[in-house]
């Protein structure tokens, strides 16, 4: 677990100091959390495997799990802004509503030309059979073979 931690603030930090040198419009935090998925996207590329390092994954948990303590700090800060917040309802409103109707048609396009590119089989052989059809051989995806 202490390594895991250490690796995920090496991220935040690695992130936060290529934001403070490129001058990046991004929180360094965000800069980490892409570094750290770019190594874990390239771990997989390399070695095959879509799991996660063993450290990484009590760690994960341990967070996900607590997750809600960690939104705290944000609604002390909105009970702190209430009078600015009721003062300006209006554009947080429609900046609410706009980035969340941007974002909803962001991921429907990402997921269509994902899922043309790479459709899903159409029904599982264990499906096919309890409904009474012939299962369809799953030929796995050339990155899914395994090597030889």
């Amino acid at each position: 677990m202490p390594l895991a931690l250490f690796i995920l603030v090496g991220c935040e930090l690695l992130g936060e100091i290529i934001r403070t040198t490129c001058h990046l419009p991004v929180p360094g935090p965000v800069v980490g959390m892409f570094l750290l998925a770019g190594a874990l996207g390239l771990r997989t590329r390399l070695t095959g495997t879509r799991t996660p390092p063993a450290p990484l994954k009590p760690a994960a948990e341990t967070l996900i799990a607590n997750m809600g303590l960690l939104f705290v700090p944000a609604g002390v800060g909105l009970i702190a802004q209430f009078g600015l917040i009721r003062q300006q309802w209006l554009p947080i409103s429609v900046a609410l509503l706009g980035s969340t109707i941007l974002s909803l048609g962001v991921t429907g396009l990402v997921m269509h030309h994902l899922l043309r590119r790479n459709p899903p089989p159409s029904i599982s052989p264990t499906a096919a059979t309890a409904q009474g059809q012939a299962p369809t051989p799953v030929v796995p995806r050339p990155d899914q073979r395994p090597a030889a």
